[in-house]
């Protein structure tokens, strides 16, 4: 499929953990392409503007989620990703930023994009154990690699790039949401 341009932008995403060390992943699909397996992802988005990644994170873990009861903290990964999604190609740079709430809340979506609302399939909370022993398509990629250190406290100075090893030109394979 031919694609006539490719979306670049700076995006931020939130690796939100609840008091026993488990992660919210949102479940999603290409509302475009049903042939595309559905994903696991951060919950995260575009940076809008001069805002900091710290708040384009908060900001989209609200607009997404609901859940606004957290304690942001630093960018622990970034990564170039490139994919397609909903027909459009994406090439974007992403700030991961590690966050804390007091308890696993339910998710309820705020104010999702309308491909957001078709793309989303739900959520769950994962340990990096049960995350490690699964087969299913995660985002960021690298996930499995680097989350047990920021769940037993190990938080980097400065951010590790976790940029997949085979992050080529953009192609029609499964991607994250945007």
């Amino acid at each position: 499929m031919a694609y006539p341009f490719v979306l670049r932008r700076t995006t931020a995403r939130a690796l939100l953990l609840d008091p026993d060390g488990r992660s919210l992943l949102i479940r999603s699909a290409d509302p475009v392409d049903r042939a595309k397996a559905p994903w696991w992802e951060l919950p995260g988005g575009g940076i809008e503007g001069r805002e900091r990644s710290a708040d384009a994170a908060r900001r989209e873990l609200d607009e997404e989620t609901g859940i606004t009861d957290v304690q942001m903290g630093p960018c622990v990964w970034t990564q170039r990703v490139r994919f397609t999604f909903a027909g459009m190609r994406f090439d974007q740079f992403e700030h991961v930023h590690v966050a804390w709430t007091p308890e696993a809340v339910e998710m309820v979506p705020r104010r999702l994009e309308a491909l957001e609302a078709m793309a989303f399939q739900g959520h769950r909370w994962w340990t990096a154990d049960d995350l490690a022993g699964s087969d299913d398509q995660v985002f960021p990629a690298r996930i499995r690699e680097v989350l047990h250190d920021v769940v037993a406290g190990r938080i980097p100075t400065t951010p590790i790039d976790i940029t997949p090893v085979d992050s080529g030109p953009p192609d029609p394979t499964p991607g994250p949401g945007a």
